[in-house]
């Protein structure tokens, strides 16, 4: 199978099959993603929705946040991994938010990541899905599941999100972030992947070499 037929057949898959697919993160606005975001690095997006609702009661804007102290961040957000750095990060966000760019978070992959605690991933999460940006993020799930289906071999998540849209349609790029991230989260875990319910199997070379022997 040619790595052009096994993107097709993937893609394909998941165009009639997931027709809707999107962040599980609650949010309401762009601030809100980006805070969100930041707040799910090595963190599941059940325990951020956990924490947001009194974070963003209390801290609805980013001149709000600015104003916080570090420690009524933490506060909040103690639950989620990495709190003290993350209560920092968001701080700092909300601030530079104000200084250079107006209260309004950037549209650019290169503007979101002069934001604290905005890295790559977080800057395409955002920019793909508050403006429609072509972009992929690559998340340790994005990872696995295109080194499983035989869609990337690149070692960096970097390299794999320039496999993946080299070869996936601007068009598709916003919503294959979250097939890929919902299959991974879902049905290609980590740990014992369901390939008996995966509708995959045909083009996955991971099912091909492995499971099939």
């Amino acid at each position: 199978m040619t790595r052009k037929e096994r993107y097709e057949g993937v893609v394909g898959w998941f165009r009639e099959n997931v027709p809707v697919a999107q962040s599980e993160l609650v949010f309401t606005d762009p601030f809100q993603l980006i805070v969100a975001v930041v707040l799910s690095a090595q963190c599941t997006d059940k325990r951020v929705n956990l924490v947001t609702p009194e974070l963003f009661r209390r801290f609805p804007t980013p001149g709000k946040m600015a104003a916080a102290t570090v420690d009524e961040l933490l506060e909040l957000i103690g639950s989620v991994s990495y709190p003290n750095s993350k209560a920092r990060h968001l701080k700092g966000l909300a601030q530079k938010l104000l200084d250079d760019f107006g209260g309004e978070v950037p549209a650019t992959v290169e503007e979101l990541m002069t934001l604290p605690g905005v890295g790559r991933k977080t800057a395409n999460v955002v920019a793909s899905i508050v403006y429609a940006e072509p972009v992929i993020a690559v998340d340790t799930h994005v990872f696995r599941v295109s080194h499983r289906l035989g869609l990337s071999r690149g070692k960096t998540p970097f390299d794999v999100e320039k496999d993946l849209e080299t070869h996936i349609p601007p068009e598709h790029r916003a919503i294959a972030h979250h097939w890929l991230i919902l299959h991974g989260r879902y049905t290609c875990t980590a740990r014992a992947p369901k390939c008996a319910d995966c509708g995959l199997k045909p083009w996955c070379a991971w099912y091909t070499k492995n499971a099939k022997s």
